[in-house]
């Protein structure tokens, strides 16, 4: 039965609007603006949804969902159970799991894994090493966002350090590059220097930023940029965390005609290394967050679109894993249940409008990836709908979180709107609380 979601507040392309939308099997039948709703929409099932805010779904192009091989930390299916109840209907999972996905047999894998279980719509990076450049011929580049290439050593080892296999994966590929940049050598020199000046046992999270350092990051981001525009490939900028890298972007172009892109994650938007000191490494991240300077340059960088896009690096680890000092403790957090509920919070604060809120988060991330008929409230397009009710207020809490490690470091945090619904390719995946886990998504298509 279609399905009209009726007296919405609709939050797409810049405004609010008073509106409903109908559902016709896996697809946006029609948008209405205003109260009438015309006489096709008769005889179908409703949703009252007034009050309530219309968002396109969430496309977070960067997770870490650790299947297969890590799936003590998290799971395809209760990573992606956590999503669509945080009003994220798809995402991009990275390649470092156990087995990597650096052959196309694993990346398949991934796909038939995440048919059977995953209620979201769901797409894997394919990555990159220094001996797997030969594979690249192999790939459907209409089923995957780009190749991931780390740059700097993080969770499952696979830095690209050879620079003649970088230059070719450069200049040998159409696929869009996406890059975690830190530079080795940099971190390495940090280490060993506060090692020596303080002795392992001394070195807590609050050392975590200057041995991941700007300079660092700083270094391999501009390395980055600098091989691409020689080469005229297309380079995505993964979770920034300093002011400096802002320079290396653009914001007088349309994302469309970017060559260079560049995404934030929540943590780098909410956190500075102010909150260290109560946080510990429950907020070590790669790369580390940075001062309360650089996040507020990175929350101005959103607003004027320099940063294209938001994201989580939702990186899941057991709670044990989580403890010691900032050279043992594991880097990474859950964060994607509580994304879009932050970033709106932050809306609520001032910091930016709704509105670019679902830019960013929606909007942007299918530009920018060119995903087919996604991230916008259309006729035509996939029915990828999350209802928020902007009047509720709840506190994180163990008891309401979905990640597989039943932690969060927003644990104790009010937000003041909530997910009430979320729609999957127009089915409800997620309704008061319960998930529909009989619903399925779809891999993402890609239009090259």
């Amino acid at each position: 039965m279609d399905t009209l979601i009726k007296n919405a507040q609709i939050i797409n392309e810049g405004r609010t609007f008073a509106g409903s939308v109908l559902i016709s099997g896996e697809s946006i039948a029609a948008v209405y603006e205003g109260g009438a709703v015309p006489v096709e929409a008769t005889g179908v099932q409703v949703v009252e949804a007034s009050g309530k805010w219309l968002l396109p779904g969430v496309i977070d192009d960067q997770v870490h969902f650790r299947e297969p091989g890590l799936t003590h930390k998290g799971s395809l299916a209760d990573e992606s159970r956590a999503a669509v109840a945080g009003g994220v209907t798809s995402y991009m999972d990275m390649p470092n799991t156990n087995p990597q996905t650096t052959t196309p047999e694993q990346l398949e894998w991934k796909f038939r894994r995440a048919g059977e279980v995953s209620p979201a719509n769901y797409s894997f990076f394919f990555g990159g090493t220094n001996d797997n450049l030969a594979q690249l011929h192999r790939l459907d580049h209409t089923r995957i966002p780009g190749l991931k290439l780390f740059l700097g050593s993080s969770t499952g080892n696979m830095r690209v350090d050879h620079p003649d296999t970088l230059r070719r994966f450069f200049s040998e590929t159409n696929l869009l590059i996406a890059v975690h940049a830190e530079k080795e050598e940099i971190i390495q020199r940090n280490r060993a220097y506060y090692l020596n000046q303080y002795g392992q046992e001394a070195l807590d999270s609050s050392f975590h930023p200057r041995i991941r350092s700007e300079e660092a990051c700083y270094a391999s981001s501009a390395g980055a940029v600098e091989l691409a525009l020689s080469l005229g490939t297309r380079l995505h900028l993964l979770h920034l965390s300093t002011a400096k890298e802002l320079s290396l972007l653009n914001n007088r172009i349309p994302l469309r005609e970017k060559q260079i892109t560049g995404e934030v994650c929540v943590h780098h938007l909410w956190f500075s290394d102010e909150d260290y000191a109560t946080q510990g490494s429950r907020i070590q991240w790669n790369p580390a967050i940075k001062t309360a300077a650089d996040r507020a340059a990175l929350r101005a960088a959103l607003n004027d679109n320099t940063l294209d896009i938001v994201a989580t690096d939702h990186a899941p680890h057991l709670p044990s894993e989580k403890t010691g000092n900032c050279l043992t403790a594991a880097s990474g957090a859950p964060m994607i249940q509580h994304s879009l509920a932050a970033m709106l919070e932050l809306a609520l604060q001032g910091v930016w409008t709704k509105e670019k809120v679902v830019e960013k988060m929606a909007h942007h991330p299918a530009d920018l990836f060119r995903i087919d008929r996604r991230g916008y409230i259309r006729p035509g397009y996939y029915a990828d709908l999350v209802l928020v009710n902007p009047q509720d207020t709840w506190t994180v809490s163990a008891g309401n979180l979905l990640y597989k490690c039943k932690w969060s470091p927003l644990e104790g945090q009010v937000f003041h709107t909530r997910v009430w619904k979320t729609f999957v390719n127009g089915q409800l995946v997620y309704a008061d609380g319960k998930i529909n886990d009989r619903v399925r998504g779809m891999p993402l298509k890609y239009l090259v």
